[in-house]
């Protein structure tokens, strides 16, 4: 199965081509957020280096969420435009699971963080055993110092990776996490891809119309306006 994978959830952008699991080409971009720019010709350049075009495509796939809201939005947007009237079926992935699988196989708890502003941290965890990846918590939003002091809980070693990292690194004052090699670190399509394909196996389908984005907060502009309200009360 031909896979073409996305993430532009952070500021790394990503595009990667697979054949089931294995990589075949992969491109990474990390100078800003100009995925709207930069990611179509990424997509272009690793079809091409390939020597496929998206009608050769068996499956589509992209990071849903959390993240920089415009990003996933972006990243949604592409896949959804690439898959549009071809029948192909499509599959959304969290980005912290795809970040997870980074780390595999890491012997402890995978503890994937993603900055998201003022103080939070995006954040999920998971195990791997055997040859699966099993989550241990849903997708969440949680302050660095609340995550810091739940894993001071935690009777196992564990690794950060995703771009909250640093963040994490400077709240912590009851861990010491492992850091996961800085080629580990960002955002990967590769691992989107390989998310996709084994949820692909489990039974789950998706069509280009039913692909959407997950936020786990409200947009900045919502959260503005609402706190305007409360003050006026």
């Amino acid at each position: 199965m031909l896979i073409l994978a996305l993430d532009s959830t952070a500021v790394t952008a990503s595009v990667a081509l697979c054949r089931d699991e294995t990589p075949i080409a992969s491109f990474h971009v990390k100078n800003g957020n100009t995925h709207s720019e930069t990611l179509l010709p990424m997509v272009e350049a690793v079809l091409k280096t390939a020597g496929f075009t998206v009608d050769d495509i068996d499956l589509f796939a992209c990071s849903v969420g959390p993240g920089s809201f415009t990003g996933v939005r972006i990243g949604v947007a592409t896949i959804k435009g690439l898959a549009f009237g071809k029948n192909k079926p499509c599959i959304g992935v969290s980005t912290l699971e795809a970040l997870a699988l980074n780390a595999v196989p890491f012997d402890g708890i995978i503890c994937p963080v993603m900055n998201a502003r003022r103080g939070q941290v995006y954040n999920a965890l998971f195990r791997y055993e055997g040859d699966a990846l099993v989550r241990l918590c849903p997708d969440r939003a949680l302050s660095a110092l609340e995550l810091d002091a739940e894993m001071a809980e935690k009777d196992k070693p564990f690794a950060l990776v995703g771009d909250g990292v640093e963040e994490m690194t400077r709240v912590a004052v009851k861990t010491a996490p492992k850091r996961i090699s800085p080629l580990l670190t960002d955002q990967n399509a590769v691992s989107v891809a390989r998310c996709a394909y084994r949820a692909f196996l489990n039974g789950q389908r998706g069509t280009d119309a039913e692909l959407n984005p997950i936020y786990l907060r409200l947009p900045q502009a919502e959260r503005e306006r609402l706190a305007r309200l409360n003050e006026n009360k």
